[in-house]
């Protein structure tokens, strides 16, 4: 069984830890990275705005610019890519780096994104994000059963040949649906689901309760409760969300303090 792991950008350079730990693995893994924080720095450095967008049901995400999906590109499927890779490399696990982009392995179609700006809805057509629709599943068992560990950068390539960004929480959760795993790992900053954080943290979560969460979290809590919802939906058996930063970040993950989520 392979096992789909996912970390994001802010744990990025808190990693050793995890990287370490993945040796001690005894499943195959996929795994998925972000890097928005890493983006956003470079942005502003080159003095391009980093913008966001607010839908009108008042979920809040990242207005990809032209500009900014090629400072995504140089970031998240160039630098923190090929950093995880090495470091891994480092550690014995033979993987590969790999975005969306390569061998059409994410296609995604590109939203039309509605923001509510001062009571008014406004529709716009420049942002270079997307919904990913496809995962090439063959490239995937391919890798996995030459016993390669694939390393994706949740880039997307369009039905017009562009460069997408897509949500990498979303992307881990479609890529566990497409290869039948019946795990999926999505690692942040904090020990897991607090109902009301720091209190109350949530050991487990029944699927019954996952609307009423997904209603009442916010920012990258919230998508990762989405991406477990449609992972759940879709055939993946359970979803742990655990801290990245932990002494033991997989073992802690698999056995560990950590929320659990299980399908029925």
């Amino acid at each position: 069984m392979t096992i789909v792991l996912k970390i994001g950008g802010s744990i990025f350079n808190k990693s050793a830890s995890l990287i370490n730990d993945l040796k001690n693995l005894d499943e195959p893994f996929i795994l998925v990275h972000g890097g928005a924080a890493e983006s956003t720095k470079l942005a502003e450095e080159l003095g391009i705005e980093t913008k966001t967008i607010t839908s009108p049901s008042g979920f809040t995400s990242r207005y990809t610019t032209k500009e900014q999906i090629e400072v995504f590109e140089m970031v998240v499927a160039g630098k923190i890519n090929k950093t995880l890779v090495i470091e891994l490399q480092k550690n014995g696990i033979n993987a590969i780096g790999l975005s969306g982009i390569d061998g059409k392995l994410l296609l995604a179609e590109k939203k039309v994104t509605r923001s509510q700006e001062n009571g008014k809805i406004k529709i716009i057509r420049d942002d270079y994000t997307g919904k990913i629709e496809k995962v090439n599943k063959k490239l995937l068992e391919m890798l996995i059963e030459n016993e390669f560990v694939p390393v994706i950068a949740p880039l997307a390539l369009s039905k017009e040949n562009e460069p997408l960004n897509t949500d990498g929480d979303r992307a881990a959760s479609i890529i566990a649906q497409s290869i039948n795993s019946k795990k999926l790992v999505l690692f942040t900053d904090v020990d897991g689901y607090f109902r009301n954080f720091p209190n109350d943290f949530a050991e487990e979560l029944s699927r019954e309760e996952l609307d009423e969460c997904i209603t009442k979290a916010t920012s990258g809590m919230k998508r990762k409760l989405i991406a477990a919802k449609e992972a759940l939906e879709n055939g993946v058996k359970e979803v742990i969300i655990a801290n990245g930063t932990a002494e033991i970040p997989i073992s802690n993950a698999l056995s560990g303090k950590r929320t659990v989520i299980r399908g029925e």
